[in-house]
């Protein structure tokens, strides 16, 4: 198949990749000419495992181009999947202008029985719109439309687009559910038709779920931190139930990223919208928004105030196995430290770059090479994110014996019982 990819994001690209791989002649197509020039050089914008080399390998075969014009890439395609960004309003709502600028110019160059494969996240109730939208601007009204909602994990994305979960396609028409069912043949999953509402919904949903259920289990931590149960063995007591199981359990400092924080906002601005203010979705956001500073107001009373204290923050990206800083934790927390009066110094294995850049040039702040210039001399070390060498490295090295010295560790992933009896005053999340 011909198919074009509009958006080379983070989605955009590894989808563009791995359909490539199945033998698809893909195009990927972005307005920003520098993006482009560097993925044609195969140089990805963005840190994730495993795709640099498949975007070389699929380059290489000739399957995989990109350019940044519509009329090179969308007159031939078969299916054009359209996965620009969908950012939210500063009241919570999806701003879909990206998605209708593509669209505006996709239309001219549309060809009969093509599919426009929707796989940004939008609102159900989207896809009509977009199809009046396209019709207005079309030399034909013959064309599919489809929703095709990714759930993709940055630091596994490449493997998690070869070795999905399940397929979901939302459409209408039998052929439009027939090709799309061709294209993902290759990833012998399973694959659920429903309706394009549904479909969108769905994305929605399981992100609100996972949302919930780090929200849940940090509600859970509090308690313990109150009455002295560990929230490690309440996880251990509660997860062999199978109603519950013992996946996505992570009590820490919320949730982050690009797609939690969003989608929440964006389905709680929705429920407002048609009249359904009092619900979860709305708490949910709210809690989320507090936590980290009512965490480190207890934690600045642990510690006998942030004040003239150096501190060393370990992992300033969301997550392990990506440079993505968006609604990262680090920001929340670097900016309250410096507000009460600490010397910070950051440390990351591949976002410290991304934060030097949103941060900009920040007085008290600096960063650092190695963990071992991280740490040294720290009064208090907070590890923020499980990249695996901040959780296997060795801390009792730096510890000073005239001082005191604490360690928060907001995943509770380190080594209690050492990280004690080496003298560091421990401080973890429901323990």
């Amino acid at each position: 198949m011909n198919i074009c990819v509009i958006g080379t994001g983070f989605v955009g690209v590894v989808s563009a990749a791995v359909y490539a791989s199945f033998g698809h002649t893909v195009v990927g197509l972005d307005i920003d000419p520098n993006r482009i020039e560097k993925l044609k050089q195969g140089s990805v914008p963005f840190f994730e495992p495993g795709l640099t080399e498949l975007l070389l390998e699929q380059q290489k075969t000739g399957h995989l181009t990109f350019t940044t014009h519509y009329q090179e890439a969308v007159p031939s395609a078969e299916i054009i999947i359209v996965v620009v960004g969908t950012p939210s309003t500063a009241e919570g709502q999806v701003n879909l202008t990206y998605l209708y600028a593509a669209c505006e110019s996709l239309a001219p160059y549309l060809a009969e029985d093509s599919i426009v494969v929707i796989k940004s996240t939008v609102p159900p109730g989207t896809l009509p719109d977009v199809k009046k939208f396209l019709i207005e601007r079309t030399k034909h009204h013959k064309f599919g439309l489809a929703a095709l909602p990714e759930f993709l994990k940055e630091g596994t994305a490449v493997q998690d687009t070869l070795h999905p979960d399940r397929i979901i396609i939302g459409a209408t028409e039998p052929e439009v559910f027939a090709k799309l069912e061709k294209l993902h043949q290759p990833l012998h999953a399973q694959i659920i038709k429903l309706s394009p509402a549904s479909a969108q919904m769905a994305k929605y949903a399981s992100n609100a779920y996972l949302a919930t259920r780090i929200t849940f289990i940090n509600q859970i931590a509090d308690l313990c931190e109150k009455n002295g149960a560990d929230i490690l063995e309440v996880i251990q007591g509660m997860s062999l139930d199978q109603r519950i199981g013992a996946q996505y359990w992570y009590p820490g400092l919320g949730y982050g990223g690009s797609c939690f924080p969003k989608d929440v906002k964006e389905l709680a601005a929705y429920s407002r919208s048609v009249g359904l203010a009092d619900n979860l979705l709305n708490d949910l956001d709210y809690l989320n928004e507090v936590r980290i500073p009512r965490l480190f107001n207890t934690y600045k009373k642990l510690v006998g105030g942030w004040t003239g204290k150096k501190v060393a923050v370990l992992g300033l990206s969301f997550k392990p196995n990506t440079d993505d800083i968006r609604d990262a934790p680090s920001i929340k927390v670097i900016q309250l430290l410096l507000n009460e009066g600490a010397e910070v110094i950051g440390y990351d294995p591949k976002a410290t770059e991304n934060i030097k850049l949103f941060l900009a040039q920040t007085e008290h702040l600096t960063y650092a090479a190695s963990l071992d210039q991280a740490v040294k001399d720290a009064d208090v070390i907070i590890a923020l994110i499980e990249w695996p060498e901040i959780i296997k490295y060795d801390f009792t090295q730096h510890r000073r014996k005239d001082v005191p010295q604490w360690i928060i560790d907001t995943r509770n992933q380190l080594n209690r019982q050492i990280l004690t009896a080496a003298g560091y005053r421990y401080i973890g999340v429901g323990r």
